[in-house]
C-alpha cells in the first residue's frame, strides 16, 4: 500500500522538471511531455501511487461540490505548492496569478481536462478557467508557483483558457 513518503519519492524527478520549466514558456507542456511522457515509468509510478492514495483517502480527503482535493506539499520557501484533485465535470472558476502546471491521469472513461487528454497542461500567469473534466474521471496534480490560485469569476485583464462551463 502506498504512503505519502513513497508518493513524494516517486514525484521528486517530476517536481524537479517542473521547477526547471518556465511557466511562461509557450512550449512548457511539450517540454515536460518530452522529458516525462505519460507512458514513462516515472509518470506511471506517480499515477499508480496517486490512485492508491486517492482510494485510501490520504490524498483528496476533502470535498467541495463533488470535487475531491488535498494539499500534497508546499515548499518551505513558498515558491511552489502541489495539490491533488479527483474530479469529473466542472470545478470552481479560478485565476492563476503565477501560472499552473498540471499532470492529468485518466481514471475511467476517455476523459479530457479542458479538452486535453491525459498528460501535461500548462497555464500562463494571469490565465483563468473553470477546470473541466469531460468523458470520464481524472486524478490531477496541480503544481502552483507561489501556491497562488484565486477563486472567482474572470477578472478583467485575464486570459480565459479551457472550457468555461459550469
Amino acid at each position: 500500500m502506498a504512503n505519502r513518503e513513497d508518493f513524494m519519492d516517486a514525484l521528486a524527478p517530476l517536481l524537479a522538471a517542473v521547477r526547471e520549466t518556465q511557466v511562461t514558456d509557450p512550449n512548457a507542456a511539450t517540454a515536460l511531455s518530452s522529458r516525462f511522457p505519460v507512458g514513462s515509468p516515472e509518470v506511471q509510478k506517480v499515477k499508480q501511487l496517486m490512485r492508491e492514495g486517492v482510494d485510501a483517502k490520504w490524498l483528496c480527503d476533502r470535498e467541495n461540490d463533488g470535487v475531491r482535493y488535498s494539499r500534497v506539499q508546499k515548499s518551505a520557501d513558498g515558491s511552489l505548492s502541489i495539490d491533488a484533485v479527483h474530479m469529473s465535470g466542472a470545478g470552481m472558476a479560478h485565476t492563476h496569478p503565477g501560472g499552473e502546471f498540471d499532470l492529468c491521469f485518466a481514471v475511467s472513461g476517455n476523459p479530457t481536462f479542458d479538452g486535453q487528454p491525459e498528460g501535461w497542461t500548462v497555464y500562463a500567469p494571469g490565465s483563468w478557467h473553470v477546470p473541466t473534466v469531460q468523458g470520464g474521471v481524472m486524478d490531477i496534480l496541480y503544481f502552483l508557483p507561489a501556491g497562488a490560485m484565486k477563486f472567482g469569476p474572470q477578472p478583467e485583464g485575464t486570459t480565459a483558457v479551457g472550457l468555461q462551463k459550469k
